[in-house]
């Protein structure tokens, strides 16, 4: 057979489609490789790309196939041993295949071309060989280098390790060549058309950012849990974390530099160093000569403030607050190891811890919470607050004002204002007589008692600052009768300094009642503003109104399991 022959059956080949070469039997021999239908086929699904029938390496493989006598089916995948990351496959799967596609494309052009070059010529001459064609595929970020190889064509060299070396130097792949594998690939069965990893990066390690390791808590657990006997035992609250000075509160952790990796052709990768962690600094607190712990600069109480620790100081009172401490005064804590007595004052910033009674006509203003272990026994003068939460054992005839939650075992004749939640479910777990005002929950065992004692529960609103304009409108009141009385007396130096002193102190108390009555009462508020309030008790006796603005419900008698919620600004009993 002529040249000329030769070249136009091998056109006729190239120009044949795949369907053509299948019903020719050429392609029958081909069966593509099946994942056993085991609980690993999903893996190797997820690893091996799947091209379609018509894609150029079938081509290329079936001529291969043709003049080798043999040739095992491609099996694409980029990670034979299931050791890469499983997203770095996932990512790089539709990569790979355009991949594929470039280069079988050009390897097929390459072909066609030569082809079409030799039909023309009359005499026989020896065709011009294609060798085998390592062809590399580096990842995204350049860590990983696959090879794939295309067989030779014609009388084209078959692949060396000498050939392959050569090609991977042209590639500039340098770094963490894999030498072992890629001096077994010459000699395997599956040199060609398949993927091998060869080489391997290193990625690079930002450092760590600082971090900070403290020994006081920044969040206090206000919360009293019940025993079996469904006592709770108030000395166990521990509201106070005593510290010394110079004793450590924190110690800080030094970031960590970045370890920076280096791509498979050689390139480094930088890396970010870990980000610093200032110290949290607050008031009586220094930072150490190292730079890397924060001490106490006094003894005292810690606390987080939001933003930083301080330290607080206390004041230990080994016995009573009576005429041997006088009224109780402080800008730290405050903790008494006995009771305040009839008529005493205690004043304090921070927390107040009393070990014993807070008795009649007592007063007990405190920045932070209060615990009172045995109990509060007022007079209805007794006034007590609270800028946080209140735990007491029992409340008697006093005058609470509690920002956010109160505790306790049992209320009689009370006046609460509670801008949280009132808790009365422990020992007796009963509310008698007086007014209780919650702005969001009241929960008891028992509410009122069977002799129909009347109770008022206030649900919603804003009781708190209901109770700072009932307490400036009485202040108002005293101070315009203490007015008129200096208003009778004979006219002097004496009564004129007294008249200018009262006469501040009353603008004063009207500038911050005008404050307060800018924001409406919520009697005249939008009812819709008044959602949220619910009561909860076991029993709630005959006796009880329970109110919401304008809103009032009358118990006439006794319900068990009683529930109500406000929704809407009205009360719905459930």
């Amino acid at each position: 057979m002529s040249i000329k022959d030769k070249m136009t059956a091998l056109l006729s080949y190239f120009k044949t489609s795949r369907e053509t070469i299948q019903e020719q039997e050429i392609a029958q021999s081909y069966v593509p490789e099946e994942s056993p239908p085991s609980s690993e086929t999903t893996h190797v699904r997820s690893f091996t790309l799947e091209l379609p029938d018509e894609h150029l390496i079938y081509r290329l493989h079936d001529m291969r196939r043709r003049e080798a006598g043999y040739l095992p089916s491609p099996r694409l995948t980029l990670d034979e041993d299931g050791v890469l990351p499983a997203e770095l496959v996932q990512r790089e799967s539709g990569r790979v295949t355009g991949f594929l596609t470039s280069i079988c494309s050009a390897r097929w052009k390459e072909i066609n071309s030569w082809a079409q070059g030799k039909a023309g010529e009359e005499e026989e001459a020896e065709p011009v060989p294609l060798d085998a064609l390592p062809r590399f595929f580096l990842s995204a970020d350049k860590l990983y280098a696959w090879v794939i190889v295309l067989p030779p064509v014609g009388k084209g060299a078959e692949l060396s390790r000498d050939l392959l070396y050569q090609a991977i130097n042209r590639e500039g792949i340098t770094f963490g060549l894999d030498t072992q594998a890629t001096d077994k690939i010459s000699h395997d069965d599956k040199k060609y058309f398949n993927l091998f990893l060869i080489a391997k990066g290193k990625p690079a390690f930002d450092g760590k950012n600082g971090n900070i390791v403290e020994h006081f808590p920044r969040v206090v657990e206000r919360i009293l849990e019940t025993d079996e006997y469904n006592q709770v035992d108030y000395t166990a609250l521990n509201l106070l974390h005593n510290v010394k000075e110079g004793e450590e509160i924190c110690r800080l952790i030094l970031p960590t530099e970045g370890e920076p990796g280096r791509t498979v052709l050689d390139q480094e990768i930088p890396a970010k160093g870990g980000k610093e962690v200032p110290l949290p600094k607050g008031r009586n607190t220094e930072i150490s000569e190292d730079g890397i712990s924060l001490v106490a600069s006094i003894s005292g109480h810690v606390e987080f403030s939001g933003r930083s620790f301080q330290v607080q100081p206390v004041l230990d009172i080994a016995e009573n607050v009576d005429f041997s401490t006088g009224d109780i005064n402080f800008l730290g804590d405050v903790n008494i190891k006995g009771d305040v007595l009839s008529g005493f004052t205690v004043r304090a910033m921070g927390n107040v811890h009393v070990d014993g009674v807070l008795e009649a006509g007592s007063t007990v203003e405190a920045g932070g919470d209060l615990v009172v272990v045995k109990g509060i026994l007022g007079d209805g003068t007794t006034v007590i607050r609270s800028q946080r939460s209140i735990f007491s054992k029992y409340i008697e005839n006093s005058t609470i004002y509690v920002r956010e939650n109160l505790q306790t075992d049992c209320i009689i004749n009370g006046s609460i204002y509670c801008g949280g939640e009132v808790l009365v479910r422990s020992g007796r777990g009963t509310i008698m007589g007086g007014k209780i005002w919650a702005a969001k929950k009241i929960s008891a065992k028992t509410l009122g008692a069977p002799s129909e004692c009347r109770n008022s529960v206030i649900l919603g609103g804003k009781p708190c600052e209901n109770f700072e304009r009932e307490l400036l409108r009485k202040e108002m009141k005293g101070l315009e009768m203490e007015l008129e009385k200096l208003e009778c007396q004979p006219n002097s130096q004496v009564k004129s300094s007294l008249v200018q002193k009262v006469q501040a102190r009353l603008s004063v108390a009207e500038m911050k009642l005008r404050h307060l009555e800018s924001e409406p009462e919520d009697g005249k508020a939008d009812p819709f503003d008044m959602d949220g309030g619910r009561l909860e008790c076991g029993i709630a006796y005959a006796g009880t109104e329970i109110s919401c603005g304008n809103e009032v419900v009358r118990l006439r008698q006794e319900t068990r399991s009683c529930v109500a919620n406000v929704i809407n600004g009205e009360i719905m009993m459930m």
